[in-house]
């Protein structure tokens, strides 16, 4: 049995238009959540740390990072106001 790279595997579904589709509509939730997560490293923070900062519990910062959550936009103000930095928003 040959493994494929996880590139190859992504270019490989990719060429499904249905699966294109579903990956681009998740994109900006996953890269919302690959900044915050890289942020959060950044500041050399653990999810606990962030957690006690912005007056949560661990699991609900542990949710948002999985996918499995879903912020409100005051949940994130929170985050950004804890690593220093501001929430930004636009429409493109």
């Amino acid at each position: 049995m040959k493994f494929k790279s996880f590139t190859q595997l992504k270019k490989e579904l990719l060429r499904d238009p249905e699966v294109r589709r579903e990956y681009e509509r998740l994109g900006p939730e996953y890269a919302l959540i690959e900044h915050m997560i890289k942020k959060r490293i950044e500041k050399k923070m653990s999810q606990a740390d962030l957690a006690r900062k912005i007056g949560t519990k661990q699991s609900a910062i542990s949710r948002v990072e999985s996918g499995n959550g879903n912020p409100t936009l005051a949940f994130m103000q929170k985050i950004a106001e804890a690593f220093g930095s501001r929430l930004s928003i636009s429409f493109e």
